[in-house]
């Protein structure tokens, strides 16, 4: 058996770099980012499917503001156990691995959620499918980005994380036709089909090779570049772009302290500070809104969901023009754009007194358009700003802040509405954007049109 030096071995993994950033989008990344895409849109689907029950079950059940706010909250704390578990998982045995595991995980607990037969059960069952819905976006998202190059990276990251607010829309479209008509189970039935994808994604698709250099596994990284450059080439007849190597550092283990030295401590305090701001804005006011609605605007359930479906679709034009603009403006300057806004928005809901439906619904619904641009948009940033070996656990330990503000987001906005003072929750909300406004603008990192390795060594 050959022995290669560690001069050999980082020139190799420098080579597979070289060869990936030469690749024209092809078949391949069509075929990953509907795979992988399909299993992040019932991720999204299963996140805010609750707030499309609730309005069932809160007379049913009998549930009070802050159990209600507790049980939208659990299951963020199970995703953020799922976050570093499954992120760890990604680094030890690779995206794909955690992957399949993450899908499994949500499917079988969602079908667990719909045979729930109270509160108590769909609380236990609501958190352990948190861990599968926690792991699976940050691990795709790494995986999204290091098999796509520099050049156009953040339209090709965000066209596919797309699939996330589409999911959020759906579960808005299908809770308005299916829970009034066939009852709050079938949101639960439907989030759990992802299962099914679990043997394409099984032999379909392979894994990252980036991943795979990093490891130090050359020859399966080889072996999948050169299934790609065969595709791409249409078996040699289309010549590719001449190979430019640029030389990597060696590679080195997974250390999550090194989130906290170097280049990379002010990274991940910036990023900390968007996600947890952009999450606990997204899912304090999202989960909530159909509640609102018909709890203290009295308004029927049909109409409820309506204008939460109206909020979901204004959401997801922001997210399509976040994504074809991004690698114009930058992340950083769109970051603090969209926080800015955002924050302006809400302070103007609460000085209004947020004192009628149509107030929230206009006012409410632009807020979110802006702030969810954030949260789409950290997907493609977060995995950016950190090194192959450490870009599923730095992108899920990052997403874990969203776990921690989408838990307190709902269960402060059940204190507040308890009081009778909804007008306050949207101040308080803006305070937290602007705060993220300021912080990244002052330390945020821009990362539009680099390499990976070049942004982060």
């Amino acid at each position: 058996m050959a022995v290669h030096s560690e001069h050999d071995v980082t020139w190799r993994a420098a080579q597979i770099v070289a060869r990936m950033e030469r690749l024209p989008f092809t078949r391949f990344h069509i075929k990953a980012r509907v795979l992988v895409g399909t299993a992040t849109f019932f991720d999204a689907f299963d996140a805010l499917s609750i707030a499309y029950v609730l309005p069932v079950l809160i007379p049913l059940w009998g549930l009070n503001p802050g159990r209600i706010g507790a049980l939208i909250s659990i299951g963020y704390v199970g995703q953020l156990a799922g976050a570093v578990l499954l992120g760890w998982l990604a680094e030890r045995r690779g995206r794909k691995f955690s992957l399949l595991l993450s899908v499994l995980i949500l499917s079988l607990f969602s079908l667990l959620c719909a045979g729930s037969w109270d509160y108590a059960s769909l609380f236990v069952f609501r958190a352990l499918q948190g861990i599968g819905l926690g792991g699976e976006v940050p691990v795709a998202a790494s995986y999204i980005n290091e098999i796509s190059k520099a050049k156009g990276r953040g339209r090709f990251v965000l066209l596919y994380e797309l699939i996330f607010p589409v999911g959020l829309l759906s579960a808005a479209l299908i809770g308005w036709w299916i829970v009034p008509l066939w009852g709050w189970q079938f949101m639960f039935l439907i989030g759990a089909l992802p299962g099914l994808m679990v043997l394409p994604l099984r032999w379909m698709l392979p894994e990252s090779p980036r991943w795979l250099a990093n490891r130090g596994r050359l020859d399966e990284a080889d072996r999948v570049v050169a299934e790609l450059e065969a595709e791409a080439s249409c078996g040699g007849k289309i010549e590719l772009p001449a190979l430019v190597v640029k030389p990597l550092g060696a590679a080195q283990k997974t250390r999550w302290q090194e989130l906290f030295q170097g280049i990379y401590l002010r990274r991940t305090l910036v990023v900390w500070v968007l996600w947890f701001a952009a999450y606990f804005a997204t899912y304090g006011i999202a989960t909530w809104l159909p509640s609102i609605y018909s709890s203290v605007f009295k308004l029927p359930l049909a109409q409820s969901l309506r204008y939460s479906v109206m909020a979901s679709c204004v959401s997801l034009a922001g997210t399509v023009l976040c994504a074809l603009l991004i690698d114009r403006t930058g992340r950083k300057a769109w970051f603090t754009g969209a926080s800015l806004l955002g924050g302006i928005l809400l302070l103007a809901l609460w000085w209004l007194g947020a004192s009628s439906a149509l107030q929230v619904l206009v006012l409410a619904s632009a807020a979110h358009m802006a702030f969810n641009t954030i949260s789409l948009g950290l997907y493609l940033y977060t995995p950016e700003i950190y090194p192959t070996r450490m870009r599923a656990l730095g992108s899920s330990i990052g997403s874990a802040w969203l776990r921690v503000a989408s838990a307190i987001g709902p269960s402060v906005m059940g204190v507040v509405v308890a009081q009778g003072r909804l007008a306050n929750a949207f101040l308080l909300f803006g305070i937290v954007l602007f705060v993220a406004c300021g912080v990244n603008a002052i330390w945020g990192t821009e990362t539009k049109g680099q390499i990976l390795e070049e942004i982060s060594p």
